[in-house]
């Protein structure tokens, strides 16, 4: 089976603890520096798969560009969490109620949406068909670099705590411009998810 190595984007406009960024948020020049100096990558990569979130996409293209490697798969599948509109561009100091009442009841209805947000089972469920993506385009194109975002990172390398993942993930954030190598293997894909993109 070929490595699959997961890449967390650079930083973007507007990052701070707790903020849930805008889908358009981009890369800062900050995060352009951390980019060029997560390189070289790890021996082997042969191919690029990206979130199609702009900040994940621009790192992407930038270690493309570095290193020559093609990106050959944009996915929805490895999208970072999908926070309710109503978090968006805010950080945890101005929180709506609602928001707030959802935090405190997701874990023990991990099935409970925020209103147009994503559920911790619909993001752990998404995760199982992402893992099995990587899985199958590895077998594609040889070992492959996913960029992507740090709660779907994490909810990815934790797959076996079901969608109380989540809240591990957001526990231990994942490092701007980090890879580490995947090492869970995939469930079967829920929906024949390996073509859904």
């Amino acid at each position: 089976m070929a490595d699959i190595w997961l890449m967390r984007h650079g930083a973007y406009e507007g990052h701070r603890p707790g903020y849930h960024a805008p889908h358009e948020a981009a890369l800062t020049m900050e995060g352009r520096d951390q980019v060029c100096r997560s390189l070289p990558l790890p021996e082997g990569i042969t191919a690029i798969v990206t979130s199609p979130i702009p900040r994940a996409r621009q790192t992407a293209t930038l270690v493309s560009h570095l290193t020559g490697l093609p990106i050959v798969a944009t996915s929805g599948l490895l999208a970072e969490w999908r926070a309710p509109s109503i978090v968006l561009g805010r950080s945890a100091e101005t929180y709506p109620p609602a928001y707030r009442a959802w935090r405190a009841r997701r874990l023990a209805h991990p099935s409970l949406r925020c209103e147009d947000g994503e559920s911790l089972t619909d993001l752990h469920n998404r995760a199982q068909d992402g893992a099995a993506f990587l899985h199958h385009t590895a077998g594609l194109h040889g070992p492959i670099l996913a960029v992507s975002h740090t709660l779907l990172l994490g909810v990815l390398t934790r797959l076996l705590e079901g969608p109380a993942a989540f809240t591990s993930a957001a526990r231990t954030p994942w490092p701007f411009a980090e890879h580490r190598l995947f090492t869970c293997r995939p469930a079967t894909p829920r929906f024949g998810g390996v073509g859904r993109q």
